[in-house]
């Protein structure tokens, strides 16, 4: 496991540390905000330990940054204890939390049955490919490849492709797209949908004009037009 420690104090990145050495976890370090996310852009980070009171950005935003793209595993570390703090963690997308001053011991514990629980694991995990591996959704860790290259989505181009994807050559409304990730009604404003697939073409496809997997369906609105490749696991 790739275990991601977020804290402006060495001491307590020190002793994390050499507690996970111990169960043999690989580990990284980040002292701020931005490096955090930073690291998680760049890396294969399978936890992340993350201090609230951070330097730069709180930990909070970082949280609620990484679930934008991640369904990584968090555990937030703080020092505030009212139920209104926790609450706000949980809200961002925390899995658990614990306060300092704590037990190593402990907090490693609740890690890894965080872990267990979350069933976040890049062994054997859910794979959608396409046209001979050229587009792989990951719909677990909320990521995608295409020709090799990991691409990086905002959560609602992600999941109008996540969408698309798991439902091939159907097509989808305007408005139906709307309702499904925004999680509102639609209005004249449902051209905003437009302007997303517009996005989405152009970080998927090697062509945006002549596009391969998000095709237009003149007078309705669009479908997928990728082609299953038969392994879906890793």
């Amino acid at each position: 496991m790739h275990v991601l420690i977020v804290d402006d104090e060495q001491s307590i990145l020190d002793i994390i540390e050499a507690y996970l050495n111990t169960k043999n976890y690989r580990v990284s370090r980040a002292e701020t905000g931005q490096q955090a996310l930073q690291i998680v852009e760049n890396e294969d980070i399978d936890f992340i330990i993350l201090d609230i009171m951070l330097p730069d950005l709180s930990g909070w935003e970082v949280c609620q940054q990484v679930r934008e793209t991640s369904a990584v595993p968090i555990i937030l570390l703080t020092a505030k204890s009212t139920e209104q703090d926790v609450l706000k963690g949980l809200n961002m997308g925390a899995d658990d939390y614990i306060k300092k001053p704590f037990s190593p011991k402990e907090l490693i514990a609740r890690m890894e049955a965080v872990y267990r629980r979350s069933g976040f694991s890049r062994e054997n995990e859910t794979r959608w490919s396409f046209n001979q591996n050229r587009l792989i959704v990951y719909p677990e860790r909320l990521e995608v490849e295409a020709d090799d290259r990991v691409i990086n989505l905002t959560h609602t181009e992600f999941q109008l492709l996540k969408l698309m994807a798991e439902y091939p050559q159907q097509a989808f409304s305007r408005e139906h797209l709307l309702e499904s990730v925004k999680g509102l009604e639609a209005s004249a404003m449902d051209r905003v949908i437009d302007s997303h697939i517009k996005n989405l073409r152009a970080k998927i496809e090697a062509d945006p004009k002549e596009p391969m997997f998000i095709l237009t369906v003149h007078g309705v609105g669009y479908r997928f037009g990728g082609k299953k490749d038969e392994d879906h696991t890793i």
